[in-house]
């Protein structure tokens, strides 16, 4: 009986077969003649059946195998990589000697070889690891273009640091640029040593003759490149590495969330381009952060639930709401309710205090259990130290899962963390936004409301000392400090 408890009938067992098997010694003949005999004494859905399980029981002739995982574990301290630079069928060599930091990301690396090969960045790109850029056989590192398409298996470059692929003298890294005219360079450590905070970032040493320029059908020797080049020969380290001095680091090495990294590249393609990066620069010098006795003050409704819930939890009426009790003091420390019309006892009344508390739910601070609300034990490790729970929320802010959610909390806490301390809550800007990303509400553009109702935006709105009125919500100086915080980190917490 099958395991649901439901009742299907089996068939009879078959009779054995009478004839005798074959032997090793049998030709292919009699091989497929016997087997055809067994067929035939089989129906329809038996041999469909049979067939079936054979193919199951063996590999997908039809699927690619997993590419590998190459990459090692960073580094504990940042080192200097001596890495020598070639371009595959340069006659004379064309080559390229480079000192890079190995903290890194590849994002960055790309950037410095275009300077390094005086290319211009417009066309597709990829690194690969343990062979060729288009083996099967090597893991990829695939540019934004290319990972949205998902055509080929690799991860987002962005997401990788130079140190997780080159470590050691003779370690090999690929890199091609422009799949037309097919620049495929081979990167290979030469020396390694160690790198303090005075080290830059890309500093060339040397090299030898002019690199071919874009679009030119992939030119590689000199006599060809004699007829788009002035002077194949010509090498200039000095403008090389004022070439270098203006690569700018890429987001990821800026210690930028990689959702907002992923924002970043993904409003590229929209008008908003501009104000992202524009946002995301003023990021780096981020909002005057809160002292202790600021911070405390802030998360008071926070504190409350977590106080409360840490202690025997929060029991929930059989409907799932809080009781009058919990409610009219929840009520009494949330600035959202101190406008709301009613007495603030019945929770499904309180629709700003229910919509707080589902949102500390969201965020990962509190979880339900046997009619209870209690602490998660990543909330329960906070406890009550005001600074341990900014951290916390600052690390759950941002929606681990690829989504809406995600989305829209990343683009509000960028806009909250660049808004003006008074102003109003920019959730038109932020509706815009995901709008031009190619979010829909319904058949519709994204509207304010589904911005507002986010559970990030909630628990920023907690966080103002007072609310002006109960019609217009203002960016607070506590909401700005703890979305800066938030887009600065990388860790997301998973406990539940």
């Amino acid at each position: 009986m099958p395991m649901d408890g439901s009742e299907h009938s089996c068939p009879a067992p078959r009779a054995p077969y009478p004839g005798r098997m074959p032997a090793e010694h049998d030709d292919d003949e009699e091989i497929r003649r016997r087997f055809e005999q067994i067929l035939a004494g089989m129906s329809t859905d038996e041999t469909r059946a049979a067939i079936g399980a054979l193919l199951a029981s063996g590999p997908d002739p039809f699927r690619a195998p997993a590419r590998p995982d190459l990459r090692r574990p960073q580094l504990s301290a940042p080192v200097v990589l001596t890495v020598r630079v070639d371009l595959r069928h340069a006659a004379p060599p064309i080559w390229r000697r480079l000192e890079l930091r190995s903290d890194l990301s590849l994002a960055t690396i790309h950037q410095v070889l275009q300077a390094a090969f005086s290319w211009w960045d417009y066309h597709l790109y990829r690194f690969a690891l343990g062979g060729d850029p288009f083996d099967r056989s090597s893991q990829l590192f695939l540019c934004p273009f290319d990972v949205e398409e998902g055509e080929d298996e690799g991860l987002p470059l962005g997401e990788v640091r130079l140190d997780e692929v080159l470590q050691e003298v003779g370690d090999r890294l690929e890199y091609v640029y422009d799949y037309g005219d097919s620049w495929h360079l081979k990167l290979k450590v030469e020396n390694v040593r160690p790198a303090n905070e005075e080290t830059p970032r890309a500093v060339a040493t040397g090299g030898r003759r002019a690199a071919p320029p874009e679009d030119c059908g992939g030119l590689t020797e000199a006599e060809d490149l004699a007829d788009v080049l002035e002077d194949p020969a010509a090498f200039d380290l000095e403008d090389l590495n004022e070439a270098l001095a203006d690569v700018s680091a890429a987001p990821q090495d800026l210690g930028l969330h990689p959702a907002l990294v992923t924002l970043m590249e993904a409003a590229r393609r929209t008008p908003a381009d501009g104000d992202v990066a524009v946002r995301a620069a003023a990021l780096l010098a981020p909002p005057e952060p809160l002292d202790a006795v600021e911070r405390e003050a802030a998360l008071r409704p926070v504190l409350w639930f977590v106080d409360r819930a840490g202690n025997g939890g929060i029991p929930l009426t059989s409907a799932g709401y809080m009781k009058p009790a919990d409610t009219e003091a929840a009520s009494l420390v949330l600035p959202e309710m101190a406008s709301w019309i009613g007495k603030n006892n019945r929770e499904s009344l309180a629709f700003p205090l229910l919509t707080f508390r589902e949102s500390l739910q969201t965020l990962k601070l509190l979880r339900k259990y046997k009619g209870k609300l209690l602490l998660t034990r990543a909330a329960a490790a906070a406890g009550t130290e005001p600074d341990a729970l900014w951290s916390l929320l600052a690390s759950t802010l941002i929606p681990s899962a690829d989504g809406f959610e995600r989305t829209g909390a990343v683009a509000l806490l960028l806009h909250i963390a660049t808004t003006p301390e008074g102003q109003d809550e920019p959730y038109d800007a932020v509706a815009g936004l995901l709008t031009q990303l190619g979010w829909r509400e319904g058949e519709g553009p994204v509207s304010r409301y589904a911005i507002r109702d986010l559970s990030v935006a909630s628990l920023l709105r907690s966080l103002a000392p007072r609310k002006v009125s109960r019609h217009r919500d203002v960016v607070s100086a506590p909401a700005r400090a703890l979305a800066a915080a938030a887009l600065a980190g990388a860790g997301e917490v998973t406990d539940e």
